[in-house]
This record gives C-alpha cells, structure tokens and sequence, in this order.
C-alpha cells in the first residue's frame, strides 16, 4: 500500500510539473517560451492594434518563429492590469505618457520597448463643421483619464478654443483653463464612451482608434486634429519591467517596426494612423 501511494505521489508531482512546463512554452505568462514558434500572448485594442497585430501575425511572424495570440480589449486598463498578472507576454494601446501615468497611480511595473504608430487625437461633432462655429456654452466632452484629458486641453489650447495656464502639459485639467471665451462646458468621460456621446454633445476630443471604431476618419472628419511634429502619444509594444531584452520581445518589435508593417499602415488608414519613424 506504501509504494502504491508513493508511485501515486510521484506520478501527481511528474503531471504537474508538466503543466507547469506547458503554460510557460505557451507564453500566457510574462516571459514567452524561447526557440522556434513561440507563442506570444498580445493584448490589443481591436483598432488598430489588433488589426496591426494581425498584419505581423499573417505575413511576418511565421518566418521569425513567431505564434502571436491577439487578445482584445475595448478599455485602456484591463490590459496593463492582465499584462502585470502575468496573463499576457506583452500588450499594444497605448502611449507612454498613458503608461507612465498608469504605473504610478496602479503601482505597476510596465516598460514601453518599441514604438509603432501614432493615432492623432481629434475633435469631431455631428452638428458643426468647423471649429469656430462653436457657441458659447456648447458641451465638449473629454477623455477622462490623466493623460489624454491633459492632451485634449492642450489641443484645443492649441487651436484658439481655450488658453492653458503656462506649464500645464500633459498633465492640463479644467482647473488649468485660464482662458475660455465661449464659456465652454467640459464633459469627462471614459474614452471608449467618447463616439457615442456625439449625439447628445456639441463635440467630443476623440482618441484615434476608438473614433476608427466608429467609423470616423480623423484625417478628413476632424475638426482639429493634433500635430504629429515632435508628438510624444506614439503607441507602442509594452512589456514587464525586466523582459525587455527577451529574444521573442527583441523580435516582436523588431517585426512591428519593419517597412511592410508602416506601408500597411499608410495604405489602410490612410493618414489616420502614422507610423513611428
């Protein structure tokens, strides 16, 4: 009866440190597998990202030795939070100025690695065409995270609508506004909720993808869109402090920066997403 326990406990323990063997080779945690078609397990927002994603997943990956597994997301936070727990390799939405922000107000400890795209943040509205024709008292609804509520100030800052205190930066609020000459009532709210609310606001500061999700075409339906000259938001593959050296990282972003990747972005999103130089 002992042995029979005893060979019982040996097998349980060979199954387990099979499993074991299993989920780190099919890189669901933050280190990926090593050699030859290792699984990448990317989360994304499904626009761009994902569709990026999918470009390198089809056309590059396989002859890299590379599997990607695109996970999507429609927030901005699950994905940092899930890439922390070791549920993802990797993930690619946002900015670093979004990072940054995120990991000292979550505690986190992300890393941005290789920058890809930038999504120029727009302001757009189904009942004026143009920027001036805003009245006094119109309701423009914002981003409300920190950093893309800051930027959405300074591109109206930037285009004559309001005046910022000097020094704001990314990190503007409401409170910062010195100036605002139609008495314009701001509207914070989660970015993904921003298409949305273009029926019920005046207009609406927009992130590019989720204004691409519905259907906008920042480079021909914004009102104003942001400058890409010397434009910090670039988006880009994100990792877990300490895995920016990984062989399948080194290489996955080598991949997301390769020319076939910007020409397919130039030619699907024509001038609504841009590529990193």
């Amino acid at each position: 009866m002992r042995i029979h326990r005893f060979v019982g406990a040996v097998a349980l323990a060979l199954s387990l440190a099979a499993c074991g063997t299993s989920q780190s080779a099919t890189g669901t945690g933050a280190a990926a597998a090593e050699g030859a078609d290792a699984v990448i397990k990317v989360g994304a927002n499904p626009v761009p990202h994902g569709e990026i994603l999918d470009f390198v997943k089809q056309n590059l990956a396989p002859a890299a030795g590379l599997k990607l597994e695109v996970v999507e997301f429609t927030d901005y936070v699950q994905p940092n939070v899930q890439l922390q727990e070791g549920q993802l390799t990797a993930n690619f939405f946002q900015h670093k100025p979004y990072l940054d922000d995120f990991n000292a107000s979550k505690g986190t400890d992300l890393t941005f690695v290789a920058p890809v795209h930038l999504e120029p943040l727009g302001l757009y509205s189904k009942k004026i065409t143009n920027v001036t024709a805003l009245a006094a008292g119109a309701t423009v609804a914002l981003p409300n995270d920190a950093t893309n509520l800051g930027r959405s100030l300074k591109l109206l800052a930037d285009n004559g609508v309001i005046k910022l205190k000097d020094g704001a930066g990314t990190a503007a609020t409401e409170r910062d506004v010195v100036d605002n000459p139609r008495k314009l009532q701001f509207k914070p709210l989660e970015a993904a909720q921003l298409p949305r609310s273009l029926e019920d606001v005046d207009a609406a500061v927009i992130n590019g993808n989720y204004a691409i999700e519905a259907g906008l075409k920042p480079a021909t339906q914004a009102l104003v869109l942001e400058k890409t000259e010397g434009n910090p938001y670039v988006n880009g593959l994100v990792v877990p402090a300490g895995h920016e050296k990984d062989p399948n990282i080194v290489t996955l972003g080598k991949l997301l920066q390769d020319q076939k990747v910007k020409d397919f972005i130039k030619q699907k999103y024509e001038g609504s997403v841009i590529p990193a130089e």
